[in-house]
């Protein structure tokens, strides 16, 4: 529907057209009566009800909300408050407008659909008899009227009758002037209806009728008012004829009116859903409405909290700016300072350089010392070995010569030796020889 899309439309912050029209309501009053016999009271309550809802909808999704402007946190929080009750009490104005709308229409509808319902009957057929049975019918012809009107869901199936079965006579009488002919209708007390539409059959009602002709069972009261004031100006065959024109008609009637209470039974669930949606927004309205109050609530805590830091952060700030001040008349000093200290800086780092210089060739000259010791040093290791060499090879004579000396010692003895025993054995000799 598009009652539905524009709320949805409305409630998720989409633009929307207005809305052209209720096509529950619009439709079922276009296709159920005809043109003549619509009820202009429903009518103009349907077109009140459209203007409503494309104002409201217009009102809601073409304007925007105001827009305060931010002076401190405490004002926008607070304008911000009243804004949201100022939309919370529009919405619930709207939503109540809109209930009493729909049940006005409804209310409307159930009065339309007490009321009888008046179509206009339209009597003729492809044959050629049939001229003449239009010629002599009054233009007072009784139509269906619409009593109650009940959910077929709950209806029980019976056999479709007629509450009064057309009356005929044999005898043939001179017909008399008629009346003229125009298409104005008029509504019928005692028509019945058939209690179950479903199982209503044109066919069977005519072939019962012309059975009953049949079989001669007329009905007692000669004076029907099927066709008032002709029932004895016909005959039987055109009687059967003009019968099964009017249960035509009247099936058409039947028809019609099923569908309006089809389309009417459709547009009131229509209405209660959208009620029920309604119902639903409001719902959901309201909780957003006290979020948003709570959050207001919250909101001004905190802005409060927001103020006394920023009285805080302010006398913070004033300190801080005389710290700068300080930091300020400081850093100009040492400006002043700096200046002399880079001059300082500057001799210091060219007299660095020059001990740097001096220092590189005093390593310079440390290294050419170092290599010449390392050169003497070389060289008297050489030596030392050499004269290590040689104490060796002097020891070893040395030792050679001991050994010498040790083995001519020896010699010596045993030449001494040798002398002193053969002294001794001469002298034995000489000894033996005494003897003897």
């Amino acid at each position: 529907m598009a009652g539905e899309q524009a709320l949805r439309k409305q409630r998720s912050g989409q633009p929307s057209q207005l809305l052209p029209s209720t096509p529950g309501l619009q439709g079922t009053e276009a296709n159920a009566l005809p043109q003549k016999n619509k009820n202009p009271t429903c009518k103009s309550k349907q077109s009140k009800l459209e203007s409503t809802l494309a104002k409201k909808t217009k009102c809601a999704n073409g304007q925007p909300l105001p827009m305060t402007p931010k002076k401190t946190t405490k004002d926008s929080l607070l304008a911000k408050e009243e804004e949201y009750k100022r939309l919370n009490a529009e919405l619930e104005a709207k939503t109540a407008e809109l209930v009493r709308e729909a049940e006005e229409v409804m209310r409307e509808q159930q009065e339309l659909l007490s009321k009888p319902a008046l179509t206009q009957v339209l009597l003729f057929d492809e044959d050629d008899d049939d001229v003449n049975l239009r010629k002599l019918l009054s233009p007072e012809v009784p139509t269906l009227t619409l009593s109650h009107v009940k959910n077929h869901s709950k209806l029980d199936t019976k056999s479709s009758v007629l509450s009064r079965p057309p009356s005929a006579n044999k005898g043939k009488k001179s017909i008399s002037r008629a009346r003229p002919r125009t298409t104005d209708t008029q509504a019928a007390d005692n028509v019945a209806i058939p209690i179950d539409i479903t199982d209503f059959s044109l066919a069977k009602t005519i072939s019962k009728i012309e059975c009953d002709l049949e079989k001669g069972q007329l009905p007692e009261n000669p004076e029907d008012d099927i066709i008032p004031g002709m029932n004895n100006e016909i005959g039987a065959e055109a009687q059967i004829r003009f019968m099964k024109a009017k249960l035509r008609v009247m099936q058409e009637e039947l028809d019609s009116i099923t569908h309006e209470c089809n389309k009417k039974d459709d547009e009131n669930h229509n209405l209660t859903s959208r009620l029920k949606e309604v119902e639903e927004d409001r719902a959901r309205l309201q909780r957003s409405a006290n979020i948003q109050q709570t959050q207001a609530e919250k909101y001004k805590a905190l802005s409060e909290e927001a103020n006394k830091k920023s009285d805080g952060l302010q006398h913070q700030l004033s300190s801080l700016e005389k710290e700068v001040e300080n930091f300020k008349r400081i850093q100009k000093q040492s400006a002043s300072s700096q200046s002399a200290t880079e001059v300082r800086l500057n001799r210091a780092l060219e007299e660095a350089e020059k001990y740097k210089m001096e220092l590189n060739k005093l390593k310079q000259s440390n290294k050419d010392t170092a290599n010449q010791e390392r050169k003497k040093i070389e060289e008297l290791r050489l030596e030392n070995q050499k004269l290590e060499k040689q104490k060796a090879e002097l020891m070893a004579g040395f030792k050679k010569q001991l050994k010498l000396i040790d083995i001519l010692k020896r010699q010596k003895m045993h030449i001494e030796s040798a002398k002193m025993l053969s002294f001794t054995e001469e002298e034995f000799m000489k000894a033996l020889d005494w003897g003897n």
